[in-house]
């Protein structure tokens, strides 16, 4: 399998279908609707959808049957993305080498696209769920996705990443942040697929140690790429984190010790995946991706 292929094919699958389900850009108030497409559709990995639908492959399932639930974890992270550029949080200019949301529709329009697309996050969710057969199977999906997202999960992550800033702060702490910030919204998705998926207590369990694993090796390897990245490749400058005077694996642990935490964590992610065969190879792949990954 080529790992390349598998994503452009993955992507392009959720893409439609977040285009079906967002409202036109004509629709009244066409400034908000158009506002949260253009975020949407300004580019990105998918990783949070198509993580989705490779645990729920993993485990047996038909990604089919998950693919609003992943589109709903891509609303959300655009969501947050949205925001996090705002100049209250980190004041950016671009976001995948495009204008960011308020830069485009102005600061409060920007605000509302991100509250409007948490919103029909929910409502897509809670719209598929009212034909989905194990409804306590599903309310348990849809709970763990909002504690992801609250003060539990990202939102909790991101307000203890804010009182951090100029300060000195532990390992502890930084991973707090960065389990909470970004770990929380790559775990859901895969406990999200392998559990509706219908995998067992233990094939879930495995897929959530890969999970966390493979968010902290995310964050590392994006810690990383703001220091030695390519702006043109990102599609966003580089050295946001100094400049906010954020606590990242580098500033703390230093570039080579960081590529190593980022090894040790890909490798228990793989580990994790042991009893699993061909199923999951997508899976496996990811993992390897983050150690390479240039953008």
């Amino acid at each position: 399998m080529e790992l390349k292929k598998y994503l452009d094919d993955n992507r392009i699958y959720v893409e439609e279908a977040l285009d079906r389900l967002l409202l036109s850009g004509s629709t009244e108030p066409s400034v908000i609707h158009e506002a949260m497409r253009y975020s949407v559709f300004a580019g990105g990995k998918r990783l949070r959808p198509i993580l989705c639908l490779a645990s729920c492959e993993a485990v047996g399932g038909d990604k089919k049957t998950v693919l609003p639930v992943a589109c709903a974890f891509e609303f959300i992270h655009t969501y947050s993305l949205i925001h996090d550029d705002l100049p209250a949080m980190d004041n950016d200019d671009l976001r995948r080498g495009k204008p960011t949301n308020h830069v485009v529709f102005g600061e409060a329009n920007a605000i509302l696209a991100g509250d409007a697309l948490l919103t029909f996050a929910f409502e897509v969710l809670c719209g598929y769920g009212l034909e989905y057969s194990d409804k306590q199977k599903y309310l348990q999906v849809c709970k763990e996705i909002a504690q992801a997202s609250g003060t539990l999960g990202m939102v909790g992550g991101q307000v203890v990443d804010i009182l951090s800033e100029n300060k000195q702060i532990d390992e502890e702490t930084l991973k707090f942040i960065h389990r909470h910030k970004t770990g929380a919204l790559i775990k859901a998705p895969v406990r999200a697929g392998a559990i509706l998926g219908g995998g067992t207590p233990e094939q879930v369990e495995e897929l959530t140690c890969y999970a966390e694993n493979l968010g902290l090796a995310f964050q590392i390897t994006d810690d990383l790429l703001d220091v030695i990245g390519d702006p043109e490749k990102l599609g966003k400058p580089t050295g946001s984190d100094d400049k906010n005077k954020k606590a990242t694996f580098p500033s703390i642990f230093g570039l080579e010790k960081s590529r190593e935490m980022a090894r040790e964590a890909v490798n228990k992610a793989l580990e994790a995946l042991n009893n699993f065969g061909e199923e999951a190879l997508p899976l496996r792949l990811l993992a390897e991706y983050l150690l390479i990954r240039d953008c």
